[in-house]
């Protein structure tokens, strides 16, 4: 018996995520390709390791839709889906309820709230280069000289709970090569990192109501939920595969039309 599967596409600022969901709403297949100067490329490739990854064929996909700041660069898409729609969507399904997302990207930071019907209520962006928190942790990454896959390791070691005096790439790198002269530990400098970013959060809005945590930072750095938990006081939530939030939900936009 044949089946019916569905395709969302974030095309976001640092990765592309490909999405592919079949009639019970199961992800099937997904991808995630850094994103490249040369777009169409990236998506492509994307979009055929998602396809590879279900172990379907192209022809058994019903409907795909792109979302993401690149949406309208995906040229074999059937429509598009803001971001914000894309994210409220999927995180919805994992949380039914009224909720307040926080979704930590490459180059933003976006809170979204979402009522008890799943509509959008409003929501907030911080696209300046405080906002950029993936990209902000890379930076730290490369003056500290350690790979970003082990930060989040490394600051688990530190008991320190000081922000970065400044929100900004630039100033921060400054700061860090300053606290590095001065013989300061590394974990404790990044624990810094990441504290400045959930403050930066902490400040963009008000955190009400059920939160949940979306995005490739929070994905592999759980300290940002322990630190995220110690300001809130309230337990933040997390759906499965948080860095496919967005492409998750414009698959489910796609079996909607």
């Amino acid at each position: 018996m044949s089946k019916n599967y569905y395709a969302g596409i974030d095309v976001g600022t640092s990765y592309i995520k490909a999405v592919i969901i079949d009639e019970k709403n199961a992800i099937t297949g997904f991808s995630t390709e850094r994103t490249s100067a040369d777009l169409k490329k990236s998506i492509t490739k994307a979009f055929e390791e998602a396809i590879s990854s279900a172990d379907i064929s192209r022809n058994e996909i019903k409907h795909i839709t792109a979302t993401g700041f690149g949406r309208n660069n995906v040229s074999f898409a059937d429509n598009v889906k803001t971001e914000i729609s894309s994210h409220a969507k999927g995180a919805y399904h994992h949380f039914p309820k009224k909720i307040t997302i926080i979704d930590i990207g490459g180059q933003d930071t976006k809170i979204i709230k979402v009522d008890n019907d799943g509509k959008t209520l409003g929501f907030k962006m911080n696209r300046k280069c405080a906002a950029g928190t993936g990209s902000f942790l890379e930076e730290i990454a490369y003056k500290l000289d350690i790979p970003p896959s082990k930060m989040n390791k490394a600051a688990s070691k530190s008991s320190k709970e000081t922000a970065l005096s400044s929100y900004c790439t630039v100033f921060a790198s400054t700061e860090i090569l300053t606290r590095i002269k001065e013989g300061e530990k590394t974990e404790d400098m990044i624990k810094s990192a990441f504290e400045s970013i959930v403050k930066r959060v902490i400040e963009m809005d008000t955190l009400e109501g059920t939160i949940v945590i979306t995005g490739g930072v929070a994905a592999h750095n759980d300290i940002i939920l322990k630190i995220l938990t110690k300001y809130v006081k309230n337990k933040i939530f997390m759906p499965p595969n948080p860095q496919l939030s967005g492409a998750f939900g414009a698959a489910l936009f796609a079996k909607e039309v």
